[in-house]
């Protein structure tokens, strides 16, 4: 089932359909992609056609965002829970440790990607990381890294290279990597390599780690400013009959 906020559709589906959906991904002989879209992204699309595009090329499109949720019961098609894209990887990892499959990490600032491999290794005893490379190369590089990545044969390619320059990247290189499943993480490399806290369970469970990322960082409040234009277009455009 899918449910359209904003020109972006969503699978209606929970969390553990979610991991069990990427899981089947890894068993196919094909590349497939998921992306965990939230607000900002659904309102950049809205901006960037060709973001919009690259959204509706993936495999599983999931509701990272509790705005997204919150979106979804003003339509036919409600979403009961959101589907963070960092429990997302974790649910993965559980799964796929000592099986066999291999992960590549590619994205964040140089040495975040290997600080993360390190800590993944140890949260997640038998997890194979294959290989890993910092974000902060140019387009013009691109060969050289598609070479290293399909050199190191990864079944799960990981990129956190920030929106929407991941999404991008995925679509128009998958066909060229090998990998069996490619999704974009955002900051989940900063998270998982400990140089960024996450919000404690209390706010997770509400829906209210962007407030948590707000009173740890002040200087997004400009950033955060698009929350409030999703939610007033949300509501117009049900008013509008047009959501």
């Amino acid at each position: 089932m899918k449910t359209k906020i904003l020109g972006v559709s969503f699978d209606n589906i929970s969390p553990e359909q979610a991991c069990e959906a990427a899981l089947a991904f890894l068993d196919g002989d094909m590349p497939r992609v998921i992306f965990t879209p939230n607000p900002e992204m659904v309102m950049l699309a809205r901006r960037d056609a060709d973001f919009a595009a690259v959204l509706a090329a993936a495999d599983l499109v999931v509701p990272d965002g509790i705005g997204i949720v919150y979106a979804s019961r003003l339509t036919d098609s409600k979403i009961a829970r959101r589907v963070p894209g960092i429990d997302l990887l974790a649910d993965i990892f559980s799964h796929i440790k000592d099986t066999g499959a291999s992960v590549f990490l590619l994205g964040g600032a140089p040495g975040v990607a290997d600080d993360a491999a390190a800590k993944l290794a140890v949260s997640f005893p038998g997890l194979n990381i294959v290989g890993t490379y910092h974000g902060y190369f140019k387009d013009a590089d691109d060969a050289e890294i598609i070479s290293k990545i399909k050199d190191a044969k990864p079944d799960i390619l990981l990129v956190g290279l920030g929106i929407p320059r991941q999404e991008k990247w995925i679509i128009r290189h998958k066909d060229a990597i090998g990998a069996k499943l490619l999704m974009g993480v955002g900051g989940s490399f900063d998270v998982f390599s400990g140089r960024l806290a996450r919000a404690p369970k209390i706010f997770q469970k509400l829906g209210l780690e962007w407030l948590f990322r707000l009173l740890r960082q002040p200087n997004r409040l400009w950033r955060q400013r698009v929350l409030l234009k999703f939610a007033l277009l949300v509501v117009y455009k049900k008013i509008r009959g047009a959501l």
